[in-house]
């Protein structure tokens, strides 16, 4: 039984369709109000003239469904089987990254993370958060005023002594038995529980009532610090009443296309106000067809996210607005409108929108340089970093089965590479291959040289490596003190990124993506810097043992040959005249007869 036919044989219920290629592969989910009537329909005359139908249609070999009652549970399905899938003829969303959630641990002492998965594992989690910024510096203020941390400590056992966040008054201790108690720690977590929840006025009388029973038992620094986090609290609520009043949050949207280069731009207005703005890209949408790339992307956009907003602005109709309408507004027991704007202020903003697209349109794919500031915030989204990183600093080590082991640092800092700042390493107590032991001894005399001459940190430090390169250096600079700051490596070949205290959660980024391809860029430079350097040492060091093998010939002219020629093959190459104006006539004889030897020795006899 052919397509066709077996097109023809399909209920008239609705459901979602698969069609599938000769290997098996799912190539392509659709749903359907009517089964067989939309499946049938691919074997139109016009759409078989599409080019993307007509290939899809000349592939498939099976078309396998899945009945079910109504049209909002064939939308959810078929949103379900696209991520589980990906199918190459659907339109797929190619950013790997959500929006950033703070997420409050299920533990015995829980703690605060930024984080952007949503997980069954008895978390709370609260957002998203616009821009993503705001979700590191939320936690921030947790970690100043609530003295909740972000550590990876093991809070299950006591440990001797706390760690520096505790000595800087961002942590009660509860890693050291008697620093605080279950108490004062469960009340901590009341309150960060009440600010992250947006109940600040409720946080605001809780901490009146411990303020006034602080003063009345006359322990007036704990009373004053009350008093500040009241004030804090009593302002943030009165700035939540005054942003409730101001507007509904809106989600717009405008795509520019020059298939198959798509771009796209969403603003978020939250309360009124425009707080972030996101790009999506595509390179493979051969046939663009608007409407249906619409209903495609705000299925997978929305249906798996806990926050929807309350309005979402679309350039164009599609077929199935109603029914997500409908489905969105079940799943999140409110109101969601999706509207196409056509007057007014809300088709100026639209429009808006869609000014961004083009640019981010001739920014991705007519490579026009961004400024340094916009590389910054785009690192800083796309690794989930705290703040814009201005300067990244690259460790790399090279070796040849752990012998000659040598280490690079090299530096990028506001949009390019700083070589007056590069940093060359010999490796001296590691013995053997013992990659991750380098790194820490880098890693270790690099900051702890900063910390001896007080300078900053830089924005990012980058490993190249994996898992284990990026928590040896994290041991490093935990050993000397440095906590909290930035870490990332970039692992060869899968070229995955991971970033210190969220490994569980490694970035892939789109391999046309420009973060991805500056980071790579930085680290193949730090992986350039170290092969240069250690094959440099490598040829001096063969250098060296050749002329020490010389009779005559002693150290200080050896000195002063490698510091001339700098490489075996130029020395060999040199003349007698050339070799004795470095060293003398006597040495340079030595030297040209040592060789002349070594040759007439290889001859055949």
């Amino acid at each position: 039984m052919d397509l066709r036919e077996k097109a023809a044989q399909l209920p008239l219920s609705p459901g979602v369709y698969l069609y599938k290629d000769s290997g098996g592969r799912v190539i392509y989910v659709g749903k359907a109000k009517s089964l067989r009537l939309r499946v049938r329909s691919y074997f139109s005359d016009d759409r078989l003239a599409d080019v993307k139908t007509g290939t899809l249609i000349s592939e498939a070999i099976d078309v396998d469904y899945i009945l079910v009652d109504n049209e909002k549970e064939a939308l959810a399905l078929e949103n379900n089987l696209i991520k589980q899938w990906q199918p190459r003829f659907n339109i797929l969303l190619r950013d790997d990254k959500t929006y950033p959630y703070i997420k409050l641990t299920a533990e015995k002492y829980p703690r605060v993370y930024v984080t952007r998965r949503l997980r069954k594992d008895g978390a709370t989690y609260y957002g998203p958060y616009f821009p993503g910024n705001l979700a590191h510096r939320l936690v921030h203020f947790v970690h100043r005023h609530f003295l909740v941390p972000s550590c990876k400590v093991d809070l299950t056992r006591y440990h001797p002594k706390p760690c520096l966040q505790y000595h800087i008054h961002r942590c009660l201790g509860p890693c050291v038995e008697g620093l605080t108690t279950d108490e004062a720690y469960g009340r901590a977590v009341r309150h960060v529980r009440l600010f992250l929840e947006g109940r600040h006025g409720d946080l605001a009388a809780e901490l009146r009532v411990r303020m006034e029973a602080a003063s009345e038992a006359t322990r007036f620094e704990e009373a004053a610090s009350l008093r500040d986090l009241l004030a804090t609290a009593e302002e943030l609520d009165e700035r939540q009443k005054m942003a409730a009043a101001k507007g509904a949050d809106v989600d717009i949207f405008a795509v520019y296309a020059e298939p198959p280069l798509v771009a796209l731009n969403v603003f978020h207005l939250r309360n009124g106000q425009i707080v972030d703005r996101r790009e999506y890209f595509w390179e493979d949408q051969e046939e663009f067809d608007e409407p249906q790339f619409f209903s495609a992307l705000l299925k997978q956009i929305y249906l798996d996210q806990r926050y929807v907003p309350g309005i979402i602005h679309v350039p164009v109709d599609f077929e199935d607005r109603q029914a997500l309408e409908e489905l969105l507004s079940e799943m999140r027991n409110r109101k969601v409108e999706i509207h196409t704007p056509q007057r007014g202020q809300k088709k100026a903003l639209l429009d808006l929108v869609g000014t961004n697209a083009k640019h981010s349109f001739d920014a991705r794919f007519r490579v026009l340089k961004p400024s340094s500031r916009a590389i910054q915030e785009a690192l800083q989204d796309a690794l989930n970093l705290p703040e814009p990183p201005k300067r990244i600093e690259c460790f790399d080590i090279s070796h040849i089965q752990g012998t000659d082991k040598v280490a690079s640092m090299v530096v990028w800092e506001d949009g390019r590479m700083k070589k007056s700042d590069y940093r060359k390493f010999i490796i001296r107590t590691v013995v053997g291959n013992d990659d991750f032991a380098s790194m820490r001894e880098v890693v270790t005399r690099r900051y702890s040289r900063l910390q001896q001459e007080k300078q900053p940190m830089p924005g990012l430090v980058l490993i190249d490596g994996g898992i284990g390169q990026l928590h040896s250096a994290a041991e490093a600079l935990e050993a000397i003190g440095i906590i909290n700051q930035p870490l990332a490596s970039i692992a060869k070949r899968e070229e995955i990124i991971y970033v210190y205290g969220q490994e569980d959660e490694p970035i892939v980024l789109d391999r046309f993506s420009p973060i991805l391809h500056l980071v790579q860029s930085i680290r193949d430079e730090a992986h350039r810097f170290a092969v240069t350097f250690h094959r440099t040492r490598r040829n001096a060091q063969r250098l060296t043992s050749e002329l020490d093998g010389i009779e005559g010939v002693g150290e200080k002219t050896v000195q002063r040959l490698l510091k001339h020629f700098g490489s075996s093959e130029l020395v060999r190459a040199a003349g007698q005249e050339q070799l004795a104006a470095v060293v003398g006539q006597a040495a340079a004889r030595r030297i040209r007869r040592h060789y002349e030897e070594q040759l007439a020795a290889k001859e055949p006899a």
